[in-house]
C-alpha cells in the first residue's frame, strides 16, 4: 500500500500564487506516475499535470503556461505550482500515484486539499 499526503492549499485572490506538496510513503516502486487533479462543485474529477518519474509531463489545456508540476523522485515527493490563480481554478485539489508492478497497475489517492481563488 501507498499513503499520499497533500498540503499547501488555501484561500487566495485572482492573479495570485500556490504551491501544493505530496509526500507519498509506504510500499514505493517504479516505474510510477505522479500527478494532480482537481474535482469542482458538482463536476468531474479532472486531469491537472501529470509526470513521469523519467520527467515526461502531461498538462490539461486550462492549466497550460500558469501551473507547473515537479517532483523530488529521492524524497518521493511531488509538487504543483500554481500561478496567474483564478477563481475558476477553485476545486479540491487530489494527488495521484499510479505504478506499474510485476503484480499490475495500482493507483492511489490523497485524501484532497482545498483551493479557492477569490475574485
Amino acid at each position: 500500500q501507498v499513503q499520499l499526503v497533500e498540503s499547501g492549499g488555501g484561500l487566495v485572490q485572482t492573479g495570485g500564487s500556490l504551491t501544493l506538496s505530496c509526500a507519498a510513503s509506504g510500499r514505493i516502486s517504479s516505474p510510477n506516475i505522479m500527478g494532480w487533479y482537481r474535482q469542482k462543485a458538482g463536476i468531474q474529477r479532472e486531469l491537472v499535470a501529470t509526470m513521469t518519474d523519467g520527467d515526461t509531463t502531461n498538462y490539461a489545456d486550462s492549466v497550460k503556461g500558469r501551473f507547473t508540476i515537479s517532483r523530488n523522485n529521492a524524497k518521493n515527493l511531488v509538487y504543483l505550482q500554481m500561478d496567474s490563480l483564478k477563481p475558476e481554478d477553485t476545486a479540491v485539489y487530489y494527488c495521484n500515484r499510479i505504478e506499474m508492478t510485476l503484480r499490475g497497475r495500482y493507483e492511489y489517492w490523497g485524501q484532497g486539499t482545498q483551493v479557492t481563488v477569490s475574485s
